[in-house]
């Protein structure tokens, strides 16, 4: 395995702190709905295995056997079946919790069909795990599909209808957690098709499968192949059979009175926060509401009516509900590891912006939001939203011309924006040809963004032959204007990728789409560099790596980036125009 060559080349105790670092922030990230989605993509993938094992009953009965085996020898495998099972308690544990925790029920409909769906699936499954894998565990019992479909088929039918009824609520359920996790990705909008054409497929090729298996045996069905497939070694005695059907039972009760526990304390929990008191939370903007203590506000904002801006529904997954909190910060309570780890994502270490989903004020708390909702594109329709954010990693390049106050102190002003106006043409243009997209026009510098149609090692090696057509560009131009100009025109160019939120920012009809996050920042905290290490461009470690650029294309050097703890690595170029031939030595290479 190689090693990064910004890591390769730190000493062995140096390297094992970077992993160290790097873990510690890892598990500072890790929460309960990460545990959640963990046990529910183990499940998921279950599911899969199990209903590719139903489809085959479409081509023979011994094709479902096969199948079968195989399915049976892997999620039975020691290794395999700890997690698997480890991942049922722990899901459905958390399913239990959920219903616990949750205090606001207005999201979205999908979502407490979610819950609803999830906390229905024990007690619709428990008649088959104890019938075939208690059965098996208990008494060795080896009921395979013949078993299973005469007793769906024939004794009970009624159960036939019962397992198609549990294979749609366990899939829409891992569908609705799929979904709910995928939808930010940047890939989701072109796979979300396909991924619906496989979603729908599945499940019907198992049902299908189910009835082409239980129509085989209601066929074949004979004293013969009852004596055969019906033995006591293989569905039981009677005893055997009242013990199970027991088991069953007494699980049902405990499940249900479990739940009935979880909505009574639900319930006691309301009237103790009710008689603990309440509190008011002001908006900033003249709204107060009084809320019982234990709600976040995010949930409090819901219950009331209040908009309030929440891409990821209150999962803590993106932070486009946070707030600023006016006044003393030193009586709220402390984030939360994954709150923390949101914050950190972010670039902010200020106490006083906390996650609105997270935060639970046990006193009266005065803020105000820092993403609008409800907010409307330029050239949308008034009844329409705009796009809301989405995370996805994109290379950021900033790009500023050196000397223009002075330009401007020395010319009229409509010459100096003629010029600035150059300037910016000339660096777009450069931006447009390499497949990036000009962003932001700040005075006379520039945002571009790469990586919004493309993946992000070819996103990185645009942006640095961007940044060498800018320096070419900027070069004619300075023949073209060399009458005009006293000095020659300068630039500065910062470059870095990263995880960022794209998406509509502005109010009502003042919209534009931006990126926010760290690796904006960083990219402008980088372009200003360039004043003080007398460079054209500076590109982070995390670019060069990314494009394929040999480590010894440029000098390297470690700095020290406002706004974050730690230092940085970096690489400075001297001439910009030099990066195209060396991202053309890298796709040769390559």
């Amino acid at each position: 395995m190689e090693l990064n060559p910004a890591i390769a080349d730190l000493s062995s105790m140096d390297r094992m702190a970077h992993f160290r670092d790097r873990l510690a922030r890892s598990i500072r990230g890790v929460g309960v709905r990460q545990v959640r989605l963990a046990s529910g993509l183990v499940l998921f993938a279950y599911l899969i295995s199990h209903f590719v094992n139903h489809a085959l009953g479409n081509i023979s009965m011994e094709a479902l056997a096969g199948g079968v085996y195989w399915h049976t020898r892997f999620w039975q495998f020691p290794p395999v079946g700890i997690v698997f099972y480890a991942s049922c308690v722990t899901h459905a544990a958390l399913g239990i919790w959920a219903l616990y925790q949750r205090r606001q029920f207005r999201w979205k409909a999908i979502e407490p069909l979610q819950l609803v769906l999830g906390l229905s699936i024990p007690a619709l499954i428990i008649t088959h795990i104890v019938g075939v894998r208690l059965g098996q565990a208990l008494f060795g019992h080896e009921k395979l599909y013949p078993q299973v479909f005469f007793a769906y088929w024939i004794v009970w039918p009624l159960k036939a209808w019962l397992m198609y009824a549990v294979i749609t609520v366990a899939w829409v359920h891992g569908c609705i957690g799929l979904h709910f996790w995928l939808r930010m990705k940047a890939f989701y909008r072109i796979a979300a098709p396909f991924l619906l054409a496989v979603a729908v497929l599945i499940p019907t090729l198992a049902m299908l499968g189910l009835y082409q298996g239980g129509r085989n045996v209601v066929d074949n069905d004979s004293v013969e192949w009852r004596a055969e497939n019906l033995a006591p070694d293989k569905v039981g005695t009677s005893a055997e059979q009242a013990v199970l059907s027991n088991i069953e039972d007494y699980f049902l009760i405990g499940y249900l009175g479990l739940l009935v526990l979880v909505l009574l304390a639900k319930g006691a929990r309301a009237i103790y926060e009710r008689r603990g008191g309440m509190i008011a939370l002001s908006y900033g903007n003249g709204r107060t509401i009084k809320v019982p203590k234990g709600l976040s506000v995010l949930e409090a904002s819901l219950r009331y009516n209040v908009p309030h801006a929440s891409v990821c529904g209150g999962r803590a997954r993106c932070s486009t509900c946070r707030i600023r909190v006016i006044g003393d910060c030193s009586t709220l309570p402390e984030p939360s590891p994954r709150e923390a780890f949101v914050l950190g994502r972010v670039g902010t270490s200020d106490p006083s912006i906390r996650l609105a989903c997270q935060l639970r004020p046990a006193a009266d708390l005065s803020f105000f939001q820092l993403f609008m909702p409800h907010t409307m594109s330029a050239n949308a329709h008034a009844s329409q939203p705009s796009k809301i954010g989405q995370e996805r990693y994109l290379v950021s390049l900033f790009v500023d011309m050196r000397g223009s106050t002075q330009l401007a102190e020395k010319r009229l002003p409509f010459d100096t924006v003629f010029i600035v106006n150059r300037f910016l043409g000339a660096v777009s243009q450069a931006v447009i040809d390499n497949g990036g997209q000009p962003n932001q026009f700040v005075g006379d510098g520039m945002l571009a963004l790469f990586g919004l149609a493309t993946g992000q090692r070819n996103a990185c090696r645009q942006a640095l032959k961007a940044a060498a057509a800018i320096a070419a560009n900027v070069e004619e131009l300075n023949q073209f204007l060399s009458h005009d100009l006293r000095e020659p025109i300068r630039f500065g160019i910062g470059i870095h990728g990263g995880e960022v939120i794209v998406g509509d920012i502005g109010y009502r009809d003042h919209m534009v789409f931006t990126a926010l996050g760290d690796a904006v920042n960083v990219a402008a905290r980088l372009q200003d560099m360039t004043k003080t290490l007398a460079c054209e461009a500076i590109v982070s470690e995390e670019v060069r790596v990314s494009a394929g650029l040999a480590a010894d294309d440029l000098p390297q050097q470690e700095v020290a980036i406002r706004g974050r703890a730690e230092p940085m690595i970096v690489r400075i170029v001297a001439n910009a125009q030099a990066l195209s031939a060396m991202v053309d030595g890298a796709v040769a290479a390559a």
